[in-house]
């Protein structure tokens, strides 16, 4: 048994508890509380004068997908071989050796969902993962996988600028992706026909198997969530006005231009994974990128999560969250936005993104708090089990 006894612990869910004890068996959160009791023979890490968080949960990253160092030889993340891929699983690419994976752990990142990028209309299926393990097996948390689908400039500048094919615009993009769900639907009707007369004993003559209007299928059958790139407000609206025509479980991402439209998004009751807030205005669609969107859109009612988008990149989480606070949103959403909202959005908020008994033990013990550009997580905890530790910097100074 493992205790983390004296710091000031944010359970999120609930209450700050100042000088609060963890007790942690079994890779799971037994109890927690001011005056808990700690066992005999328990190993103990004494936080007085840190504090204590659940590990923190990036929403939307690409981190060991898009392998580092940045070069062709590890551009697994977008196969740019047709704007439709819905068969691609972001699994096949992910290598747990990534170098980024430690840098984002050794910042208090616990679990991320990662997976394809933007470069096609439907690019494939993300998931979530824990940061630790060896392998794909050891790492992807089962039934969190969703399908990456994107609108905006990226899909008709991959094929209209660069390949001179569908999609070139704005409505190409739409009726593509469109008539790709038009397919899906079509399979299915075929698919059920087949099986309604094999079950009468009568000839059925069912499809080919189809891998791509398989996958999609999921998401028609809303087994899988949709989760839409969409930067600009009219993106959002189109990829809000798809989805709705299909009735598609769905998250929107980035969703940059998001506080134009905040009192529509919440009327819809959409989620949002926003970021990343340290954008440089290198498209058109992202000019007018705000770091007071997240703050915006919580106090609008939407479900906002902060994600950093990249790969090592994702270490800057906690400062992202500050930055967003810095430029309005409230502290306490602002870290609901990097742990519980989180967690609710990759569909594992049963398990994680805060203190509570019966959660995975994932919990980082800080020098200060993670908003704070000088915070270091000291300990990193990932179902009970140390996976980092760092000693904070002598900052002394002889001036």
């Amino acid at each position: 048994m493992l205790a983390i006894k004296g710091g000031k612990i944010y359970t999120v869910t609930g209450d700050v508890i100042e000088g609060g004890v963890i007790l942690i068996e079994d890779g799971k959160i037994k109890a927690v509380g001011k005056d808990v009791q700690i066992p005999e023979g328990a190993e103990v890490v004494d936080a007085t004068g840190k504090v204590v968080t659940p590990g923190l949960i990036d929403s939307h990253s690409h981190l060991a997908v898009f392998g580092e160092p940045s070069v062709w030889a590890n551009a697994d993340g977008n196969e740019t071989s047709d704007p439709i891929t819905a068969h691609i699983r972001g699994i096949d690419s992910l290598n747990p050796q990534d170098p980024a994976i430690p840098d984002v752990v050794s910042a208090g990142v616990t679990t991320v969902y990662t997976g394809p990028g933007s470069a096609n209309l439907v690019g494939g299926t993300g998931f979530a993962m824990k940061l630790r393990g060896r392998t794909a097996e050891e790492m992807v948390i089962p039934g969190t996988e969703a399908m990456k689908m994107a609108l905006g400039e990226n899909p008709k500048r991959v094929y209209g600028e660069g390949q001179r094919r569908a999609p070139k615009t704005r409505m190409g993009n739409a009726a593509v992706l469109r008539e790709a769900l038009v397919k899906a639907q079509n399979y299915i009707d075929k698919v059920e026909r087949a099986k309604a007369k094999a079950d009468k004993g009568e000839n059925s003559n069912p499809p080919d198997r189809d891998l791509k209007l398989e996958a999609l299928a999921k998401v028609l059958k809303r087994e899988w969530k949709a989760r839409i790139h969409a930067h600009r407000a009219d993106d959002i609206m189109t990829a809000i006005r798809i989805a709705e025509e299909f009735n598609l479980d769905y998250i929107i991402e980035h969703c940059t231009e998001g506080y134009k439209i905040a009192d529509i998004l919440a009327e819809k009751k959409v989620r949002a994974t926003i970021g990343p807030l340290l954008m440089a205005r290198g498209k058109m669609e992202i000019i007018d990128t705000s770091l007071a969107n997240p703050g915006i859109l919580a106090k609008a009612g939407v479900k906002v999560a902060i994600q950093c988008d990249t790969s090592s990149n994702t270490k800057w989480l906690g400062l992202h969250a500050g930055l967003a606070v810095k430029e309005g949103m409230c502290p306490v959403e602002a870290l609901k936005a990097i742990t519980i909202n989180a967690a609710e959005i990759i569909g594992l908020e049963d398990r994680l993104g805060s203190i509570e008994v019966g959660k995975d033990a994932d919990v980082v013990v800080w020098s200060e708090h993670p908003f704070c550009t000088m915070a270091i997580a000291e300990k990193v905890f990932i179902d009970g089990k140390l996976v980092s530790e760092r000693v904070p910097p002598n900052r002394g100074c002889s001036h």
